[in-house]
C-alpha cells in the first residue's frame, strides 16, 4: 500500500476507532462538564493524562502509515512495525487511549468513566489475546515471537527494545562461548 494511501486509512480509522473509544464514549457519560467544585491539581493532573495519552496513540498511527499500512486488521502492514512507542510497549495505542480516558476520569470527576475504561481495558485485551496477537504470529511468525518475548503488553519497560542489538549481543555471546569450548577440545 503507498504511504499516501496508508495515511489517509489510518486518518479515517483514527477518526472512527479510537475517535469513538476516547472522545464520543466519554461524552456520552459526562457530556465533558467538569464540576465546579473540582480541586485544581485534579485538573491539571487530568489534562496532563489525557494529553499524554493521546500522544502514542497519533506516534503510532504514523509509525503504521510509514510502513504502508494501517492498525486496521483489514489493512496491515507489510512488516512488524516495532518502531517508536511499540519499542516499550506491544499496545502503545490501547495503553495511551486508556489512559486518556482515566485523564477524562479525573477531570470530570466520574466514577463512570472509571468503569467504562475498566470495561474498554476487558474488551481490548480480550481483542489482543484471541485475535490480534494469534493473527501476528500467523503474519510475522519467528519475528512477533522474539517481540513478544522481550516487550510487554501492557506495562511500558523502561528501556526500548532493539531487536538488532539483542541480535548482535546474542551472536556475540555464541562465538565466544564456541571460542571457548574450542580452547577447551585443545
Amino acid at each position: 500500500m503507498r504511504t499516501s494511501t496508508a495515511a489517509v486509512g489510518s486518518a479515517a480509522f483514527f477518526a472512527v476507532a479510537p475517535g469513538t473509544f476516547v472522545g464520543l464514549g466519554p461524552w456520552l457519560i459526562t457530556h465533558w462538564e467538569i464540576p465546579v467544585s473540582s480541586p485544581p491539581l485534579r485538573l491539571v493532573l487530568g489534562v496532563v493524562l489525557i494529553v499524554l495519552g493521546l500522544i502514542p496513540p497519533v506516534h503510532a498511527f504514523i509509525q503504521f502509515a510509514k510502513a504502508g499500512g494501517t492498525p486496521m486488521p483489514v489493512a496491515p502492514t507489510e512488516r512488524l512495525v516495532v518502531t517508536g512507542f511499540n519499542r516499550f510497549v506491544r499496545n502503545p495505542m490501547y495503553v495511551g487511549l486508556l489512559t486518556a480516558i482515566l485523564g477524562q476520569a479525573l477531570l470530570f470527576d466520574s466514577s463512570w468513566l472509571l468503569l467504562y475504561a475498566v470495561i474498554g481495558w476487558i474488551a481490548t485485551a480480550s481483542f489482543v489475546h484471541w485475535y490480534e496477537e494469534p493473527t501476528l504470529v500467523r503474519t510475522y511468525g519467528e519475528q512477533y515471537e522474539e517481540y513478544r518475548r522481550n516487550v510487554p503488553a501492557w506495562t511500558p519497560r523502561l528501556m526500548p527494545w532493539n531487536s538488532r542489538l539483542r541480535r548482535v549481543v546474542v551472536r556475540s555471546w555464541r562465538r565466544a562461548r564456541l571460542g571457548v569450548v574450542v580452547l577447551l577440545r585443545r
